[in-house]
């Protein structure tokens, strides 16, 4: 059962990557203004998984405070160095006008490894509890929606068709099933390999959170939606909190 509700969760959240149909009839005006809601129930989500969830579990099944604790750091240091070596091409504007194809590969094979850790998160989330597995589906889910939408627009301006950057994209987030199945593989062979990933997952999701989408949050100055950000904000941690009473 668990390796069902893991397989058709990774591919729930392949199919988040033709989000772009939708967007297609949605104004670039609309999708700017809305889209930080997302981006707060992703924070609340990640953090209340990796806090909630995932941390405790580590702690307990670790059994060793200090070696959980430096496996969260290098959790974070880890995706801290994932972003430095797949994201330098966003620093530059004149990367993306003078050479557009490249940058669109980047992207595909960024959010191919990126879903492909996912994959694994998921996979090992997934043999400790279902439970588990579903408050972290729902967190890569909330993370998901508003990525795969600045992926898509990221693909439209490199030059590919719309029906292209839908396919291509998709095809990115299929390696989410790759790491599903990679991690039933090494789960099978014992329970150190969840163990282990667990707490660097929960600080690679601390590091999304904290140093990627906050910043974002922080560009919004309308008290209104700043208020909207923060009822999001709870919305996700309490999501996650309210999984907690399935287990």
């Amino acid at each position: 059962m668990a390796y069902l509700a893991a397989i058709i969760s990774t591919l729930a959240i392949s199919l988040i990557s033709l989000v772009g149909v939708f967007s297609l009839s949605l104004k670039e005006e609309f999708l700017r203004k809305y889209i930080f809601l997302f981006v707060s129930l992703a924070v609340g989500a990640l953090l209340g998984d990796a806090f909630i969830h995932l941390i405790p579990e580590s702690f307990e099944t670790l059994q060793n405070n200090t070696t959980a604790s430096l496996l969260i750091i290098a959790g974070i240091f880890l995706f801290f160095i994932l972003e430095k070596f797949l994201h330098w091409h966003h620093h530059s504007d004149d990367t993306v006008e003078n050479h557009p194809h490249p940058v669109g590969k980047l992207i595909l094979f960024s959010d191919g490894v990126h879903n492909f850790i996912d994959g694994i998160v998921i996979g090992a989330s997934f043999l400790i509890s279902i439970p588990i597995g579903i408050a972290t589906t729902v967190a890569v889910i909330l993370h998901e929606i508003p990525q795969e939408i600045g992926d898509f627009a990221v693909l439209l301006h490199a030059g590919y068709t719309r029906k292209k950057a839908l396919w291509l994209n998709f095809l990115s987030a299929l390696t989410a099933i790759l790491g599903t199945l990679v991690a039933f593989v090494l789960g099978a062979t014992g329970e150190t390999f969840t163990t282990w990933i667990l707490p660097i997952a929960a600080g690679g999701f601390i590091y999304i959170a904290v140093a990627d989408l906050i910043p974002e949050l922080h560009k919004t100055k309308v008290v209104k939606h700043s208020l909207l950000q923060f009822l999001a904000l709870a919305v996700g941690v309490l999501l996650m909190l309210g999984l907690l009473f399935l287990e």
